[in-house]
């Protein structure tokens, strides 16, 4: 998977890809994260890469210019399957698009700034845009470094245990079970008895009942989309 990244604060994603699974992901050769700094494709003297709004109004606004010479810059090299720009009003990032995301190899991230980008950017360069929920924050380069881990880590081979992202919540409509490891027992606080007892059908049965539990109490809005509540209801009246 190749990752490049375009914003006007380069060294704000220093960090984020230089340790743990990003870092790993990058040695191993299964993914390629390049940070572009916009900057340096602004023809001003002042490497300038925002202006004032035609029309008024607070705040700056990131100019095409840069941003299209620096995508065709990088468009000369490969093909890209979407180029995406993060901003408060696009479409909410979840574990289901991240997943539909991981199958494609090639991908630019736009990182807005200021009041955003002009909007022929938007009309003529960005293929997806993605939100990480309803607020705002001061840049793109947290969303775009978020959105980069949760792909990347599904890549195969990323993670030691490939069966691991399979678990991890939402992927399911789910939120994940309790887990529990040494010691079994804490200042009198225990592990359940049953994930002791080495009978892995039902482990998963419980792992799958705590799971439905959790979500009904924190998340009732994706369980009642999912259809676990039918599937459980179904399996009630069998048993009856």
């Amino acid at each position: 998977m190749h990752i490049d990244i375009i914003t006007c604060l380069p060294r704000l994603l220093d960090s984020p890809f230089s340790h743990s699974i990003m870092k790993r992901a990058q040695e191993k050769g299964l993914a390629t994260i390049e940070v572009h700094d916009l900057r340096d494709y602004s023809t001003l003297n002042q490497r300038q890469t925002d202006d004032y709004a035609f029309g008024g109004g607070a705040g700056m606004v990131m100019m095409i210019e840069p941003i299209d010479q620096c995508i065709s810059h990088l468009q000369s090299k490969r093909t890209y399957d979407e180029i995406i720009y993060m901003t408060p009003d696009g479409e909410p990032f979840n574990q289901k698009m991240a997943n539909q995301l991981s199958l494609s190899q090639n991908f630019i991230i736009l990182c807005g700034h200021y009041k955003g980008i002009d909007e022929r950017v938007r009309e003529h360069f960005i293929t997806k845009e993605i939100s990480l929920g309803d607020y705002v924050i001061s840049g793109g380069e947290l969303a775009a470094a978020v959105v980069t881990d949760a792909l990347v880590r599904l890549v195969p081979g990323v993670l030691n245990d490939e069966t691991s992202a399979l678990t991890d919540s939402f992927q399911d409509n789910l939120l994940a079970p309790p887990v529990y490891t040494r010691p079994e027992e804490y200042k009198g606080m225990k592990v359940p008895e049953i994930l002791m007892t080495g009978h892995h059908a039902n482990i998963e049965e419980w792992r799958l009942q705590k799971a439905i539990e959790r979500t009904q109490q924190r998340r009732p809005d994706i369980l009642k989309d999912s259809g676990w509540l039918k599937k459980q209801s179904g399996k009630s009246n069998k048993r009856q």
